[in-house]
């Protein structure tokens, strides 16, 4: 009885968001196009269950490529409707589309040329007449056996959202490492599934030095750049070694006192260092630090030349790994 009320209850949902196919027309291609030329934000509004699915449209839309935030129709009466500007394109959520709270923003809406695209079961609504895009999501019934609890509704204006979002993806070409610019934060796995030149320290910021520089001139460089280890490099770019912080912490303890003026680099590098190649994964770098314990990772190019740095941080943030030992 249990299970199948659950498997009803699931049909009911898939039903809902089958409905939505035959429902898609030119209205879900004019608000593509609204949105796609908007050169402002994206203002998703929305109460109760609605309001809910709306942010997590918003939420969709921002780490997407298409700048959106939530408004509260509620606290937008009493003073947030300042930060809609003209430019803006709004996304209004209301199955019924007879919400009291979201239709008293339309007309303020409409007075300010603001385009607005309605997201509802009901295309003869209040909203539906204000709005200038009206998309479709009317379901043939709610999984709730009472019919009152948002149910196949809210999972259909869900999947019609994701629907739009994807679509935006696809217009705007926008790329796997757009999303993981706008996901700085996000899991372990989908990071190191990015190649090593996506993360990788270049340019003026990586601590390179000659190997005939003095070792006073190695260590201000290292210190400059605050990474632990200083690059040792030949006029063509070639790695020759490398002089961590533990390098010269031993070598202080071992030799008393360093001349920093007359020793060079060299002196006391460690040559022929752990390295990988740019077009390799990060999960790849991480291996290589682990079974080596370091965390500092020079990356070489085809031709075997200095491409850049990997310091564990740009891999996984401070504090999220510990060497396996």
């Amino acid at each position: 009885m249990t299970l199948n009320a659950a498997k009803e209850v699931l049909q009911i949902e898939a039903d809902g968001i089958y409905a939505l196919i035959e429902q898609l027309d030119s209205e879900f291609e004019k608000a593509v196009a609204l949105i796609m030329n908007c050169p402002s934000r994206v203002i998703i509004t929305g109460i109760g269950k609605s309001g809910i699915i709306g942010q997590k449209i918003s939420a969709t839309f921002n780490s997407t490529g298409t700048p959106s935030f939530f408004l509260h129709p509620v606290e937008a009466m009493h003073g947030d409707l300042g930060i809609v500007d003209h430019n803006d394109v709004v996304l209004a959520l209301s199955y019924s589309g007879e919400t009291t709270e979201l239709n008293m923003l339309l007309p303020t809406l409409k007075k300010r040329g603001v385009k607005t695209i309605a997201l509802t079961g009901n295309k003869n609504s209040t909203l539906a007449s204000f709005a200038d895009v009206v998309l479709s999501a009317r379901v043939p019934k709610e999984a709730c056996p009472l019919g009152l609890a948002p149910t196949a509704s809210t999972t259909a204006a869900l999947a019609l959202g994701d629907a739009l979002a994807v679509v935006l993806i696809e217009k705007k070409k926008f790329a796997a490492s757009d999303f993981r610019r706008n996901h700085p934060g996000g899991s372990l796995g989908e990071r190191l599934k990015t190649k090593v030149q996506e993360v990788m320290i270049t340019g003026p910021l990586m601590p390179v030095t000659a190997g005939d520089s003095s070792l006073r001139q190695a260590i201000g460089i290292l210190n400059e750049k605050n990474l632990g280890a200083v690059l040792i490099i030949d006029n063509e770019m070639k790695l020759c070694g490398i002089i961590t912080d533990g390098d010269l912490r031993r070598q202080i303890s071992q030799t008393s006192p360093l001349d920093l003026d007359r020793m060079q680099a060299r002196d006391i590098m460690t040559p022929s260092p752990k390295t990988i190649e740019e077009d390799l994964l990060a999960a790849d770098a991480l291996s290589i630090m682990q079974r080596h314990e370091v965390t500092i990772l020079p990356v070489q190019d085809k031709a075997g030349r200095l491409a850049g740095m990997l310091h564990l941080h740009d891999l996984l943030g401070k504090g999220e790994f510990r060497l396996l030992v």
